[in-house]
């Protein structure tokens, strides 16, 4: 099931605002390299661990996103850990899951709808154990919800075009955006390229598509 199908029968409206990403003539900077490991904050790391490790508990059953599947294709499409953090909103462990030391250049899809979410661009090491990233590709393919739970105040991040869980959000990332986008690996699908101009033409492409 291809998402660009889907965003077409379920939301014309939805399709033209996010092709319209392409007539920036595809506005992603450059961006050669990732950020800096040097670029630190004074927020305790164990905090942000403890925060990113409880599961969220936002209700987003009743969202009208663009792709819809049946209670039956999500379990067909994803195995045991991928529907419990995606679909349930749980969180996967940190420092074992597959794509926090992952340094190879390319592309992060949504585990639910393979929309282009984030690149290894702007991937870098927050030291929690999740891997985190300082800004997306395009924010409006992403949701936010106020996240009460455990009392704290946390924002939760969702796929805007299928509704998956994704993590949560933290203003304690580095420049130059100062956000963390704690993001669960098991969320997440990743797509190996050989440069940063080849990421971007993987993401051109998906908006492009007919």
């Amino acid at each position: 099931m291809k998402t660009q199908s889907n965003l077409r029968n379920y939301g014309p409206a939805v399709l033209v605002a996010l092709l319209a990403f392409a007539l920036f003539t595809f506005a992603m900077p450059e961006k050669p390299t990732p950020p800096s490991p040097d670029l630190t904050t004074d927020v305790d790391v164990s905090a942000c661990a403890s925060a990113c490790g409880l599961p969220s508990h936002v209700d987003l059953s009743s969202g009208d996103f663009p792709v819809q599947r049946s209670e039956t294709e999500w379990r067909e499409r994803l195995n045991d850990v991928q529907y419990r953090v995606a679909r349930d909103h749980g969180t996967e462990r940190p420092f074992t899951n597959p794509y926090n030391d992952n340094k190879a250049i390319g592309l992060y899809r949504c585990i639910g709808c393979d929309t282009p979410l984030f690149t290894s661009m702007d991937k870098f090491d927050s030291g929690t154990g999740w891997p985190s990233f300082v800004q997306p590709i395009d924010e409006r393919t992403l949701g936010e919800t106020r996240d009460n739970s455990y009392g704290m105040v946390r924002v939760e991040v969702h796929c805007n075009v299928c509704g998956s869980h994704l993590g949560h959000v933290f203003p304690d990332g580095p420049k130059p955006t100062g956000l963390r986008y704690c993001i669960n690996s098991a969320s997440l699908s990743f797509e190996e390229a050989e440069s940063p101009e080849a990421v971007k033409a993987l993401v051109k492409e998906w908006y492009q598509a007919e």
